[in-house]
């Protein structure tokens, strides 16, 4: 595939996440970022790698808390924060949104509507993940084609 569809391919990717609510503004920031080379390159695949692995821990944390027989909901609570800013830091809006709707299930001190709102924001998770993971492996095919 010659890197003019690669880049083709990576466009139609990052505007359907726009589209659906996927990413915000946020997003569209850091790639700015990246692409006026006011910082060094990478920096949007850095942020990503990050925010992948710190969401994942918090994510597999708050489900260990969820597990016990009676729930720690002040430190479910602290997690969903967490995880809330993480998601800020990279603009993926469902995920966030996903965190605020957790918030009103721990403020009532439901475990199940704890358990409904965790279940739904792994699917949030593992959406924005996935479409992140294809964008940067895009971005390293059209890379690999050298400079335009």
């Amino acid at each position: 595939m010659s890197a003019a569809a690669l880049r083709a391919q990576l466009n139609a990717l990052v505007t359907s996440m726009f589209a659906t609510g996927t990413v915000d503004e946020y997003f569209q920031y850091l790639q700015s970022m990246d692409e006026d080379g006011s910082t060094g390159p990478g920096l949007v695949a850095e942020v990503i790698n990050l925010f992948i692995g710190n969401a994942n821990g918090i994510i597999n944390d708050i489900a260990c808390l969820l597990n016990e027989p009676v729930p720690d909901f002040d430190k479910v609570d602290d997690l969903v924060h967490r995880l809330k800013g993480c998601s800020c830091s990279v603009g993926a809006k469902k995920v966030n949104l996903s965190c605020m709707h957790f918030n009103q299930y721990i403020e009532a001190r439901s475990k199940e509507g704890c358990l409904m709102a965790l279940a739904l924001l792994r699917n949030e998770f593992c959406d924005v993940c996935n479409k992140f993971q294809t964008m940067m492996q895009l971005e390293q095919q059209i890379a690999a084609y050298g400079p335009n």
